[in-house]
């Protein structure tokens, strides 16, 4: 399986402060790929100096065979590329139909195949299509931002926190629709503090530390080694 994305030697830094530190992992075409991590390890600045919302101090990021690190971010997503930001991030005093059109605000094509395939996977926007999104649960409202970045007909899509600050229910849920999402094709990339739900999803896993990548296996390795279980998932070793 051949990658889609490559990261090679990232540094990201904010003024003197260095989030990300020479960082390299691979995403291959048709997998979910997790960085799982404790907050200000790194993880949410790698995935925006990805998508170019913030510029890498030094490194390469290849997308496709292509460099795509200095280019501006709306070039980026046009090449096949898009990122759910953590916090959702809909435009609340825009419908549910007028957040999924600006999601394919580069695309000069027909949106109908699209908007129903979204449809098809979220119904409950269906059902509130014409519902201004600040006033969505906040469940709907990570429905919503998934849908968004999906109406770009990206390659790859990056997911920021999907699960933060929702209920353990609605949590299942979205993961089902991560899961149906990559059945359906979609490569994706998952940055997430809920470390059991990401490793059981993802094919592939880095764990970030201190803006260093310290540790990669696949998802179930990840899950049963004892330092992770002890460090994320609430369970101290024998």
């Amino acid at each position: 399986m051949s990658n889609i994305l490559e990261v090679k030697d990232l540094n990201v830094a904010y003024g003197g402060i260095k989030a990300v530190k020479g960082i390299s992992f691979e995403v291959a075409e048709g997998e979910i790929v997790t960085l799982i991590g404790a907050n200000g390890a790194g993880k949410s600045s790698t995935l925006r100096s990805i998508v170019g919302l913030v510029k890498p101090a030094s490194g390469s990021v290849v997308l496709k065979g292509e460099e795509i690190a200095k280019l501006p971010p709306e070039q980026i997503v046009n090449r096949g590329i898009t990122l759910v930001p953590e916090g959702r991030r809909v435009f609340a005093d825009l419908t549910v139909l007028e957040n999924l059109k600006i999601g394919a605000y580069l695309r000069k094509d027909s949106l109908e195949e699209d908007l129903n395939w979204c449809y098809d996977l979220f119904p409950r926007l269906k059902e509130r299509s014409w519902q201004l999104a600040g006033t969505l649960s906040g469940g709907e409202q990570q429905m919503l931002a998934i849908a968004r970045a999906l109406m770009s007909r990206p390659d790859i899509i990056m997911m920021d926190e999907p699960s933060l600050g929702l209920a353990p229910i609605i949590v299942q849920g979205v993961f089902d629709i991560i899961r149906e999402i990559n059945r359906q094709g979609k490569t994706i990339l998952l940055v997430e503090q809920n470390a059991n739900m990401a490793l059981h999803a993802a094919h592939h896993a880095y764990v970030m530390e201190t803006g260093r990548i310290t540790m990669t296996g696949t998802g179930m390795e990840l899950a049963e080694n004892e330092e992770v279980k002890a460090a994320y998932l609430g369970k101290a070793r024998e």
